[in-house]
C-alpha cells in the first residue's frame, strides 16, 4: 500500500474581530512551525489567517490538529476566544509534503470550505477508504469537547500532547499544585481525549499499513 500524507487546512475563526492580530499571526506561525518540525511536515501561514500543515505519515494528523486548537484556545484574548476550522484529508503522497500539490490539498480544501457551512470546527476526510459513521462520530465528539475547553484546559492539554510526563512535572511546568493539574486535565477530559486518539492513531496507520 502507496504512503499516505495528511493534510490540514485551517482558518482562524472570526479572524477579523482580532483586535492584536500580530499576536495571533506569531502563535499560527509557532504553532506551525513546532508541529511541522516535531512529525517531520511542512507548515505555512497564508491570508492572514489561514494556514496549512502537511505530514509525511497520516497517523498523527488528529492529534496535530487538537495541538494547533489547544495553541489557540489557550492564547485567546481576555474578551475573544481563539479557535479554527480545520479540515484534515489523508490520501495518497503524490509529491510530498512541501508541493502543496495533489488530491489530498486538494481534497483538505475542500472540506474546509465545506465547515464553513456548518457549525462544525472539526472533519477528517480520508480518501482511499469507505465512509465509516463511527468514525465521525468520534471527530464529532472531539470537537464538541473542544468547544467547551477554557484556556486553562488547552494548556494543560497542549503540554500533554508535547510532553509525556506526570501531573507532577507537569504542575512544576505551570508552576502550580498536582491537584490543580489533576482538575484541569479532569474538566478538559484528558483521559478520554487521549484515549480516543490513540484510537485514531492506530487506525489511520493501519489503514496506511503503516506500524
Amino acid at each position: 500500500m502507496p504512503q499516505h500524507i495528511a493534510v490540514l487546512t485551517g482558518d482562524v475563526i472570526d479572524s477579523r474581530k482580532v483586535e492584536d492580530r500580530p499576536r495571533l499571526y506569531r502563535l499560527l506561525d509557532e504553532s506551525l512551525a513546532e508541529l511541522a518540525s516535531r512529525h517531520g511536515g511542512h507548515g505555512e501561514r497564508f491570508r492572514g489567517d489561514g494556514f496549512q500543515l502537511a505530514l509525511p505519515r497520516a497517523a498523527p494528523a488528529m492529534e496535530a490538529a487538537v495541538a494547533l486548537r489547544a495553541a489557540l484556545i489557550e492564547h485567546s484574548e481576555p474578551d475573544q476566544r481563539w479557535d479554527a476550522r480545520i479540515a484534515v484529508a489523508v490520501g495518497p503522497a503524490e509529491r510530498g509534503v512541501a508541493a502543496a500539490d495533489g488530491a489530498t490539498f486538494v481534497a483538505s480544501g475542500r472540506a474546509l470550505d465545506a465547515l464553513a457551512d456548518t457549525s462544525a470546527h472539526l472533519s477528517l476526510t480520508r480518501l482511499e477508504a469507505p465512509e465509516d459513521p463511527g468514525l465521525a462520530l468520534l471527530i464529532r465528539f472531539i470537537d464538541d469537547l473542544l468547544d467547551g475547553w477554557s484556556s486553562f484546559s488547552a494548556e494543560v492539554v497542549g503540554l500533554s500532547l508535547r510532553h509525556d510526563a506526570s501531573q507532577q512535572a507537569l504542575a512544576e511546568r505551570l508552576g502550580i499544585r498536582q491537584p490543580s493539574v489533576h482538575k484541569r486535565l479532569r474538566a478538559a477530559r484528558w483521559a478520554l481525549l487521549s484515549d480516543t486518539l490513540d484510537y485514531l492513531r492506530q487506525r489511520l496507520a493501519d489503514e496506511e499499513g503503516t506500524p
